[in-house]
């Protein structure tokens, strides 16, 4: 089966995840996909394969040198992002892309277009896998595990090319930051790791932002508006007081980089009662604590204004990985070696965003973040190229190789 082929079948599975249901994994899609996955690995013949009650696959290439080499591991998840749906996904092939407008769907005149998406002209002349329009593709991170296990795959074929004990996983739940939380780092028995769950070809990343969300509880007292002067508190008015309180510039449309930011991800109000939603990221720890302290303040200031009607609750989510890394910066000179020798050039960035392997790295597995190739992920203009999704499956036969011949 060709990379390609499998990446197709392995977008036909639903697998979106819920952070509502408080469960391991979240949706029983997720599940369905594992053994699947379970059934695949055997029929390879890998060893040492496990699927435990909540969705964590694990599997072993064996070694095929008798040297003492580092074992290594690839991860990548089985969900898709909750923002859209991953049910009856119809992926479409755009052979030798010519530039120009892509007609996702024409009844619904849904365009992906490079006036919105100049990324797109980065590959013209390659053949790019596009949605329908009207579901996600499934790239993040379904194009992570197709090329994990080509890559397998490959040096099952290969055995002349030398390689230590190859450990690779799929975990469920990452698009909702759990992918880690149940992930049986010892079992897994590694030395370090990559996570296969970057976007464009090229990118390697071990920072990411430092994580927090919080929910922002705003008490009204609702009272029949006819005869409400100076007795109604409408809690909807209140939070959208508060809401223009926090810096209108410190949100995702307007930064980038190592800019951090406030984001509100959900509104759900009546006069009695408004509670919003927001997700707090920065790459600075100092900052990161800071922005935590600004949203206390603001509630405090709301509150001289209308006594006890707001309230905070902050939960951190996850920590900049890099004061993990640093100290084994080999595990991405490898990975830098390894693009190169494919034929890539590394692009180092940080993360506007997290990965299992910042919460991975906390748990002690060093889990920096490949590229897998997809483009524009969460919503129906993902696409991925062909090409790039070969190259990060090079990328990880080359680590095996290198790390076997240090």
């Amino acid at each position: 089966m060709t990379l390609l082929d499998r990446f197709l079948s392995y977008v036909a599975f639903d697998t979106q995840s819920d952070e509502e249901t408080n469960l391991t994994p979240s949706t029983p899609g997720q599940m369905v996909f594992a053994r699947f996955l379970k059934e695949e690995l055997m029929k390879m013949g890998l060893e040492e394969i496990t699927l435990d009650d909540n969705g964590y696959l694990m599997a072993t290439l064996p070694a095929t040198t008798e040297a003492k080499v580092p074992t290594i591991g690839f991860i990548a998840h089985m969900d898709t992002s909750p923002d859209m749906t991953g049910r009856h996904v119809k992926p479409r092939i755009v052979s030798s892309y010519p530039g120009g407008d892509i007609t996702l769907n024409k009844e619904l005149n849904i365009v992906l277009s490079p006036a919105q998406f100049p990324e797109l002209m980065d590959y013209v002349g390659e053949d790019l896998v596009v949605t329908d329009g009207t579901t996600l593709l499934g790239a993040d991170d379904k194009a992570g595990i197709a090329e994990i296990i080509s890559a397998v795959e490959w040096l099952q074929q290969h055995p002349e090319i030398k390689h230590g004990k190859v450990r690779i996983a799929f975990n469920p739940d990452e698009e909702i930051g759990r992918g880690a939380h149940k992930f049986d780092v010892e079992r897994f028995g590694c030395e370090w790791a990559y996570t296969m769950d970057g976007s464009a070809i090229g990118e390697l990343e071990f920072e990411n932002f430092n994580a927090a969300v919080a929910k922002v509880t705003i008490k009204g007292r609702n009272v029949h508006p006819g005869s409400a002067k100076h007795k109604m508190i409408n809690s909807m008015r209140v939070a959208t007081q508060f809401m223009m309180m926090l810096p209108r510039w410190e949100t995702p449309e307007h930064t980038e980089g190592y800019e951090g930011f406030y984001h509100l991800v959900g509104i759900q109000g009546t006069v009695e009662e408004t509670v919003l939603t927001y997700i707090i990221r920065d790459h600075d720890r100092d900052r990161f604590e800071s922005r935590k302290r600004e949203m206390e303040h603001l509630v405090r200031k709301t509150n001289t204004e209308f006594p006890d009607c707001a309230s905070v609750e902050i939960k951190d989510q996850y920590y900049n990985m890099r004061e993990k890394i640093e100290p084994v910066m080999h595990v991405i000179e490898v990975a830098e070696k390894a693009m190169r020798e494919a034929g890539v050039e590394p692009k180092v960035q940080p993360i506007r965003g997290g990965t299992d392997g910042a919460q991975l790295s906390f748990k002690g597995l060093p889990c920096p973040n490949i590229f897998a190739g997809g483009i524009n992920f969460h919503g129906r203009y993902e696409f991925v190229p062909v090409r790039a999704m070969e190259k990060a499956r090079d990328v990880i036969v080359n680590i095996c190789r290198l790390v076997a011949e240090a």
